[in-house]
């Protein structure tokens, strides 16, 4: 199964592909997020530590970045006191990291702002049935998301 390119429902001269449509919630969220003075990436590690994964190359593996870029994004944050940065008193090189309860408690207000302005621009539209369903096709995304996300933490690393 494939998406529709052009998905029939949208119609007219409001059709838009699904390629843009995710870019364009994308920097809705970022807009959002902003007014919390987060950036996506930030966003995104404080998501993953609020989850309980820690380790820098776990964090890098699940956002499909480089370990350097996760580096310099908790960087910030912990600079911030949203995140804890940790040794292992064993292994001075392992690091890991926890989300601080200021962290939380940014990560809530960013989640919230995040939900309201899509619900702001889903709210524009004149059907109840399709504000509804926009808000319901967002969330169908997060199971097949946090699969994907399994899949590929259990797929043969190869050379």
């Amino acid at each position: 199964m494939s998406i529709e390119r052009d998905h029939p429902k949208l119609g007219g001269e409001h059709r838009l592909s699904i390629a843009r449509i995710t870019a364009w919630l994308g920097r809705q969220a970022e807009l959002a997020l902003a007014e919390s003075d987060l950036s996506l990436p930030q966003y995104r590690v404080l998501s993953l530590l609020a989850d309980g994964i820690a380790l820098p190359s776990s964090m890098a593996d699940s956002l499909d970045v480089r370990r350097p870029s996760i580096t310099a994004v908790v960087d910030g944050l912990v600079a911030r006191g949203f995140v804890v940065r940790e040794h292992d008193a064993e292994d001075r090189r392992k690091v890991t990291h926890s989300i601080t309860k200021e962290g939380r408690r940014l990560l809530h207000a960013a989640d919230h702002a995040v939900e309201d302005r899509l619900s702001a621009i889903a709210g524009t539209l004149a059907d109840e049935d399709l504000v509804a369903g926009a808000i319901d096709g967002l969330a169908r995304w997060g199971p097949a998301l946090v699969e994907w996300r399994n899949l590929k933490r259990h797929q043969p690393v190869t050379s």
